[in-house]
């Protein structure tokens, strides 16, 4: 798979959310009374991104998918391995790319609709829970629920993935340099971002606005 873990490669063809809702997947914690030998229970938290991971790949190994086959793009910043640093702020894109292979089949689930980086990946993996579900059913099988989830060419990070517009969009010189400009923000080497980063945004504003220049 060509798919880049940071910053964000949102796939080819699908739809960028308008409007984003406050999610309502939650973690837990576990809360201990103040009296001595008291009960427990636990405590309903704001979802943290590694318990969000946590879900995400098990849902894929439940698949029978490796993780060396799972590509997570966001616009997180990523450490040496390829994880997301689970200490940093949230960025301001919270879309999340999923990107593995099943069987040979190279597959992307991608979600933007909830305001929060954590709660689009527990989206992402209870969407894969149900789909699991429905092959337990014995209806279809899971090739045929994923079907319409292949993972189009993204003929090496096009320029306007990796800045963030849709495959169609109606774009001008101030939106690439803009869209530029606020990626970079995170992508800098200086704020913790990576040269390879930047030099994948600059290639992409440089193609864009050649792309203006040719029309």
């Amino acid at each position: 798979m060509s798919a880049q873990r940071y910053p964000l490669a949102w796939p080819v063809g699908w739809k960028r959310s308008t409007t984003r809702k406050q999610a309502n997947f939650h973690g837990f914690r576990n809360v201990q009374s103040s009296t001595p030998g008291g009960p427990s229970w636990k405590q309903k938290k704001p979802l943290e991104l590694g318990e969000a991971l946590q879900r995400l790949y098990g849902e894929l190994r439940r698949l029978g998918v490796r993780d060396s086959d799972v590509i997570i793009s966001s616009d997180l910043k990523i450490r040496q391995d390829g994880l997301p640093y689970s200490a940093q702020a949230m960025p301001r894109d919270p879309g999340v790319a999923v990107y593995f292979t099943l069987r040979k089949q190279p597959l992307v689930l991608a979600c933007d609709t909830w305001t929060r980086i954590p709660d689009n990946i527990a989206a992402v993996a209870a969407h894969i829970e149900c789909v699991r579900g429905m092959d337990r059913y014995g209806v279809g099988r899971i090739e045929q629920a994923f079907a319409g989830y292949a993972a189009l060419p993204m003929k090496g990070s096009t320029w306007r993935t990796t800045l963030g517009f849709e495959p169609d969009a109606r774009v001008n010189a101030d939106d690439i340099n803009n869209a530029f400009r606020e990626r970079a923000r995170s992508a800098h080497p200086d704020v913790g971002g990576s040269h390879d980063a930047m030099a994948s945004l600059s290639e992409a504003k440089t193609e864009g606005l050649r792309e203006l220049e040719t029309r």
